[in-house]
């Protein structure tokens, strides 16, 4: 029997000649719980999961997956994990069913194998040629093979990369029902509505440390500030004059562009077009929404996870 810590994760660090890329991160994920590596592209996040996964072996720290040891136990850990990495090599020439088969062979048991096509919507593409599916298709079929195993715990990398919204959702609702089977998911992305719809609680990586990790609700709630309003203006002043209008808690400001954090927006927004009348400003392409996970790294980071 398992204990309800599935993944521990205890000060990993990787180094690469003089430069660090993983800086003492430190986590837990419960089991059943899907836990989110967010941050942009250089962060950590893969070469994160590729040390729990044993496919580079950390300069400091320890980790344990399923109480097995990664450093000492690695054959342990890799009967119970499965890995959909970041980029996968298929044999393009096999069919869909064929490489199933194939991987399923590497393992003394597996699921059945027309069961997981379905699950993972490929019954009209089983007896295809890799060659021929779509991106979104390859992700699935990926996805197939790291679950071909009943692993307990299932590492993403990254899985939506690439592709077009309709494939991105399908494969949300592939992740969502992985939960409900009782699966301990590790899903890395760069994709803020992705964390947000799908993850329990999140890790945000930034140039190898881990800045933050809670559930969304609570990182959106820390910004103590609950709308946003963006908007452009030529020559904006400096960000004190902003903080000096009513109702605004943060100012951002990227060259012509100004997003405005508010607790309350009707307040904020009555202020700032008085403001704006009294000085003359002319303000372009105004709009107003809900705070997000964006809005939280760059509060922390000073800039947008877009620009990294």
């Amino acid at each position: 029997m398992f204990n309800d810590i599935m993944v521990d994760v205890k000060g990993l660090i990787k180094r690469y000649r003089s430069h660090t890329v993983v800086k003492g991160v430190t986590f837990q994920v419960e089991k059943g719980e899907i836990f989110g590596l967010l941050g942009p592209n250089g962060a950590g996040k893969t070469t994160t999961i590729e040390m729990l996964v044993g496919l580079r072996k950390p300069d400091e720290g320890t980790a344990t997956l399923a109480g097995f040891d990664v450093r000492k136990e690695l054959n342990k850990v890799k009967e119970v994990i499965g890995v959909q990495l970041q980029s996968t090599s298929l044999f393009e020439l096999l069919t869909v069913k064929e490489i199933l088969q194939l991987y399923g062979s590497f393992y003394p048991s597996h699921v059945n194998m027309d069961q997981l096509i379905e699950d993972m919507l490929l019954t009209e593409k089983k007896n295809d040629r890799i060659k021929g599916l779509s991106g979104g298709q390859k992700q699935r079929l990926a996805i197939a093979l790291a679950l071909i195993h009943d692993p307990h715990i299932v590492f993403l990398d990254e899985p939506t990369t690439g592709l077009d919204p309709q494939a991105r959702r399908t494969l949300w609702d592939i992740v969502l029902r992985l939960k409900e089977r009782g699966k301990t998911v590790i899903l890395s992305t760069h994709y803020m509505d992705e964390a947000h719809v799908l993850c329990d609680r999140i890790g945000i990586l930034d140039q190898g440390e881990l800045i933050a990790l809670d559930t969304p609700t609570n990182l959106v709630k820390k910004l103590q500030s609950t709308s946003t309003v963006e908007f452009r203006l030529k020559n904006p002043p400096e960000q004190e004059w902003f903080l000096k209008i009513d109702g605004v808690k943060e100012v951002s400001i990227k060259d012509n562009f100004v997003q405005l954090n508010t607790d309350d927006l009707q307040v904020a927004l009555t202020s700032l077009i008085q403001a704006s009348t009294e000085h003359q400003f002319i303000i372009e392409d105004l709009q107003t929404r809900l705070v997000t996970l964006e809005d939280v790294f760059i509060h922390m980071t000073g800039r947008s996870i877009r620009e990294s």
